[in-house]
């Protein structure tokens, strides 16, 4: 699924994003967490429009993902940051 942005741009999932690239929250795929995982994230301020920049790879498969959302620092599983998707800043 492509999610329709300006400028000729394309979305990709958060899991996707290179450590240190800065990025827009175009949306969030609410129905693919379970509801305590969106309840989490939503508390942590990831949502639409949000400026996201993932900091850390996990060492075994690469997760868990360390993202910084706003001033604060958030870990997240690979699959919880395949339902964020973003457009590079």
């Amino acid at each position: 699924m492509t999610v329709a942005v300006p400028s000729g741009q394309f979305a990709l999932s958060l899991d996707q994003l290179t450590v240190g690239s800065k990025a827009r929250i175009d949306s969030v795929d609410w129905d693919a967490l379970d509801m305590g995982e969106a309840c989490r994230l939503r508390h942590f301020g990831f949502d639409e429009g949000v400026t996201v920049e993932p900091l850390h790879l996990g060492p075994f498969g690469k997760d868990p993902l360390a993202v910084k959302v706003g001033r604060m620092t958030v870990a997240i599983r690979r699959n919880h940051a395949r339902a964020i998707r973003v457009t590079l800043a």
